[in-house]
């Protein structure tokens, strides 16, 4: 039997298809542009065929994330909050604190021994420290977002970003290019910013050791880094962060078929 969790973000969809031991049989990651629906069936079909099956093989659904209920096909929906604290328990069992920074938004969970989230803050309202303020730093230095976390690691000088606005943070940005400034200096310096944004965010929470990181930023060593010597903890970084949003739905989608 096989099980979607379908993640639904401003920016990305993920789709993840487990089997009835949890283990992942096909995944897959695309844009979610205008259309939330188009973006959620494409995305489907692509990890419907890295898993060799078809739709009608799938015995239930959970949706989750910005644009759950723009699924159609979902059975269930379920909040981002919860499914990425049940994605991040079954990879991590120890995970107590979950820290995820998607494209628009960024979270901190608290979780307790079982699993089940004891408490999170969430910051939804504005792109500062997340994957969009990364994607506009990156266009402003003309540096590809993908190389930003190993640059930002060969920084020799310290140098601060101090706007969380992401407009101001652009425009300081600029400064700093046309003064010379290095731009492995200033890329640092983003991820310093990111760093400190997450880390108020978290403390909010407070932060238990075993931390897990989520969400497409997890991806960047350079921010990862950096957070790590904020936080004072090491991060747990799944293989795939992106779609650990979708695990955990498709996780609740076997446990409630299960449960009947």
């Amino acid at each position: 039997m096989y099980f979607a969790g379908v993640d639904v973000g401003s920016i990305s969809a993920e789709v993840v298809i487990i089997d009835e031991t949890g283990q992942v049989a096909g995944q897959a990651i695309g844009y979610t542009g205008a259309n939330s629906v188009a973006a959620s069936e494409r995305t489907l079909e692509e990890a419907l065929a890295k898993a060799g099956i078809k739709k009608e093989d799938i015995k239930r659904v959970v949706s989750t994330g910005y644009g759950r209920e723009r699924v159609p096909y979902a059975d269930d929906k379920v909040t981002e909050i919860t499914c990425h604290g049940r994605g991040a328990v079954h990879l991590f069992p120890e995970t107590r604190t979950v820290i995820d920074i998607g494209g628009q938004d960024s979270k901190a969970i608290s979780i307790d021994e079982n699993g089940r989230v004891q408490n999170f803050q969430m910051n939804d309202k504005c792109a500062a420290g997340t994957g969009r303020f990364l994607e506009v730093m990156a266009r402003a230095l003309e540096v590809d977002l993908v190389d930003m976390g190993n640059l930002g690691l060969a920084s020799e000088k310290d140098v601060s970003v101090s706007s969380v606005c992401t407009v101001f943070a652009e425009s300081e940005v600029v400064g700093l290019i046309h003064q010379g400034t290095d731009k492995k200096d200033i890329i640092n310096g983003i991820h310093k910013a990111v760093a400190d944004r997450t880390r108020a965010l978290a403390g909010r929470v407070g932060i238990k050791p075993m931390v897990t990181m989520t969400g497409g930023v997890a991806k960047n060593p350079g921010v990862v880094k950096v957070l790590e010597n904020k936080i004072g903890e090491k991060l747990h970084i799944p293989e795939e962060p992106q779609t650990v949003g979708a695990l955990g739905a498709a996780l609740i989608a076997r446990d409630r078929h299960a449960a009947g």
